[in-house]
């Protein structure tokens, strides 16, 4: 994998955990175990988690629609 893309793979992580962080500040604990569920636990984070929100447009806006639809049915099974 190149550099660019493994680059581009930490930006949209970032994006997305921010996103979530600033959005659900109330629900910040469950926030946190979301996060955990998408990158595995601290000593082996995998931020290729994140590509299931990305599309082929490379959209910030609807990436980030995605991980709050993902969220919500995570919070609500």
């Amino acid at each position: 994998m190149s550099l660019g893309t493994k680059n581009r793979l930490k930006q949209n992580a970032e994006a997305c955990k921010a996103h979530l962080r600033a959005k659900y500040p109330d629900e910040a604990e469950l926030v946190e175990e979301f996060i955990v569920e998408i990158e595995g636990p601290e000593e082996s984070q995998d931020v290729n988690g994140w590509t299931q929100f990305t599309d082929v447009k490379g959209s910030t806006s609807e990436m980030l629609g995605r991980v709050d639809d993902s969220f919500a049915a995570w919070l609500n099974p």
